[in-house]
């Protein structure tokens, strides 16, 4: 067992998965191409550039922005805030919009006649889970801070008692 770990560097259930993993995308990819190759191929190529050539790019300026915005000052032990509070609700409603942008925008006129439930509101659902998206975010960065600086307000709370046990 030693020599397999030491060779692929995990457990062989980790392979099997990884293998598992292999052979569905295989049998999908399989599925998806006996239809409409061409379009299918386009589709995968247009991602792809659009990720490459316009997304990315957009998501590093972002980053980079947010880094600058949060870093340290000189004098400051640590950040003011990092970044991934603002990273991980960005990044959840962004894919929330990429899985369901045709309902969010109101593009699909069919939904209602396909499942019998009615097609409106997502906008108002999508900005609501962003909104407690970075409102959790805040909170949990409000509450790490403050357990962060206890011992520090522990520690002027003693100091204060002990000046004003001196007077």
């Amino acid at each position: 067992m030693t020599a397999f770990r030491s060779r692929y560097g995990a457990s062989p259930l980790h392979l099997l998965l990884v293998l598992a993993s292999f052979a569905l995308a295989a049998y999908a990819g399989a599925r998806l191409l006996q239809g409409d190759s061409l379009g299918v191929a386009l589709w995968f190529v247009g991602a792809a550039l659009l990720h490459d050539l316009v997304l990315l790019p957009l998501y590093v300026v972002t980053d980079r922005a947010a880094q600058r915005l949060f870093r340290e000052t000189p004098g400051q032990r640590a950040p003011r805030v990092s970044v991934n509070y603002v990273r991980v609700p960005v990044f959840v409603s962004g894919l929330l919009l990429l899985v369901w942008w045709p309902l969010i925008l109101g593009r699909v006129d069919h939904y209602t006649a396909y499942t019998g439930l009615p097609a409106d509101g997502f906008l108002e659902r999508w900005l609501l889970i962003t909104a407690a998206l970075f409102v959790a975010s805040a909170a949990i960065l409000v509450v790490r801070r403050r357990h962060e600086s206890a011992p520090r307000r522990r520690a002027a709370r003693r100091e204060r008692r002990a000046r004003e046990a001196v007077r």
